[in-house]
């Protein structure tokens, strides 16, 4: 004497398409791991910008706030920065423990700022009031790129690109004849 309906076949084969459809067609909408990223730190940003003191309207922030941003991040980083006075500054792996600061590293940083500036036109602001795109933000980069390097004993070379040869000519290269039979 169960108290639960019965259903027949029908109603669970209907159900259970109908779920699956809704997964086939959320899954084709998903975002790229790049897109999910740009969302939470979009929205961390906006989180900073209502628990600043003053709160802060986006309209109002400015690269000044992006580094104050920036700098409270430092906070929750990873990587160890050695100070000039260190007896491992400049050292890549230091032999043992020292009491230099964790802080966000550089590429972390840079990564970051690239998305935030990609978010703030994609809801709307306009790229010349880009506070993630202002002259303190690329210098206050810079610096903590330099630091962290000198620190580290370990320069950032700019990755060069490839550059891919044109179509045209590469087909006017002509090819090596085969060699003739019994040459090695």
């Amino acid at each position: 004497m169960d108290s639960a309906p019965e259903m027949d076949s029908s109603t669970s084969i209907n159900s259970t398409n109908s779920s699956n459809s809704s997964l086939v067609a959320s899954s084709s909408t998903s975002s790229s791991r790049y897109e999910n990223q740009k969302r939470r730190d979009w929205n961390t940003f906006g989180q900073y910008l209502k628990n600043h003191r003053p709160p802060l309207s986006l309209s109002r922030c400015s690269g000044a706030h992006v580094l104050e941003f920036l700098r409270y991040l430092d906070q929750f980083g990873k990587t160890k920065v050695h100070n000039a006075i260190c007896p491992f500054y400049g050292h890549p792996n230091p032999p043992a423990p020292c009491p230099c600061p964790l802080r966000q590293a550089w590429g972390s940083l840079d990564a970051l700022i690239g998305r935030l500036r990609a978010a703030f036109e994609e809801n709307g602001g306009k790229p010349e009031a880009n506070p993630f795109g202002a002259r303190a933000v690329r210098l206050y980069l810079r610096e903590v790129r330099d630091l962290q390097s000198k620190a580290r004993g370990i320069s950032y070379e700019k990755k060069k690109r490839k550059r891919p040869q044109p179509q045209q000519q590469q087909q006017q290269i002509p090819s090596l004849p085969a060699p003739p039979p019994g040459a090695n």
